[in-house]
């Protein structure tokens, strides 16, 4: 069953999701003010990963109550490697007054030397990051344009069974082009729309406390056409709905589940392979580079494998159109979270 939401609120008056399912617009009304769950529950965060074949830049601001960062992510295909400068922010609790909105609101926040700001400009959205202590004072400086024309989105409003008032509520917003420069040490890296895209995924919510979740994701070129895809899974009760949607042209393909066939070992070692019970998606992964990480203090852990690489497959339209994929870069994770 795939649900497709109203337009409304978000949550009642107990904090309830009123609503679960998919859209492909901003269709409920995100407040953190309705929420009603206990001290230290919310997650919220904003990340924007910009890729082309060469290189790309990952950004991330979050506010999760107990704790929030801002890190920075520059990601060079050629050699492999993807190294992270980050600020960890205890007990931000709101402070870093996160937008309600995915379509409204500016938000520019820095810590421990790393600068983020992200701002809606006519015709779509810039980023920039600005730390010089990056990579042991090489320096990582950038703003990118991200266009956003009138296209369809991911939207997703996830209910969990053991906690009424916990819920996910997230946008992925796929193929926004991308103009702008980054320098990296004193070298200059130029992000071209007609090569470099981008995808925000933007998350609100309160969580449970033990998830596990799986994501993939990439946008690019196509037989000429903006294409994109968003799957995952693992997180939640999702029988009203999947995040799995591809986009062409700025137009969404709904798709139902899709299964994540991880190799065994290391997760940057072998080929993935991900497949659609509906056969309408059937992809290979070849791993370029495992931006990991892992930090346990407490009773909080968190786990994270993102793996940047290239999808090859097929995928099949909703009027029945195939489209054949070849070596389209993007990533696929697999997080572990005690949080």
């Amino acid at each position: 069953m795939q649900h497709r939401m109203g337009k409304g609120d978000l949550l009642d008056a107990q904090g309830r999701l009123i609503e679960r399912g998919w859209a492909t617009e901003e269709a409920r009304r995100y407040k953190r003010g309705a929420i009603k769950a206990g001290p230290l529950k919310i997650k919220e965060w904003d990340y924007y990963c910009v890729l082309n074949d060469a290189y790309g830049l990952a950004l991330t601001m979050a506010d999760n109550d107990y704790l929030g960062f801002v890190s920075g992510t520059w990601l060079d295909f050629r050699a492999a490697t993807a190294t992270t400068v980050e600020t960890l922010i205890p007990f931000p609790m709101g402070k870093m007054k996160l937008p309600e909105s995915a379509d409204a609101g500016d938000v520019a926040f820095s810590a421990g030397g790393v600068s983020l700001a992200y701002r809606h400009a006519p015709g779509g959205r810039t980023i920039s990051i600005d730390a010089p202590g990056f990579d042991e004072g090489r320096g990582l400086k950038g703003e990118l344009f991200l266009a956003q024309p009138a296209m369809d989105r991911m939207v997703i409003a996830t209910p969990f069974p053991s906690a009424p008032r916990a819920f996910y509520y997230n946008q992925k917003i796929n193929c926004l082009r991308a103009s702008g420069e980054v320098i990296v040490g004193g070298e200059r890296f130029v992000f071209a729309s007609e090569t470099s895209m981008g995808v925000l995924d933007w998350g609100r919510g309160v969580w449970t406390y033990d998830n596990t979740w799986y994501w993939g994701s990439a946008s690019g070129v196509v037989d000429g056409r903006a294409f994109g895809f968003n799957i995952g899974y693992g997180f939640g009760d999702t029988s009203a709905a999947s995040e799995n949607m591809v986009f062409v042209d700025g137009r969404a393909h709904k798709l139902d589940q899709v299964t994540f066939h991880l190799p065994d070992g290391e997760l940057d070692a072998s080929p993935w392979r991900f497949s659609s019970n509906d056969g309408r998606l059937e992809m290979s992964f070849a791993p370029i580079v495992d931006r990991a990480s892992h930090a346990n203090v407490g009773p909080i852990e968190s786990d994270q494998h993102q793996v940047f690489g290239r999808f090859s497959g097929t995928v099949v339209l909703d009027d029945g159109a195939k489209l054949e994929v070849r070596d389209l870069i993007g990533f696929a994770e697999k997080v572990h979270n005690r949080w």
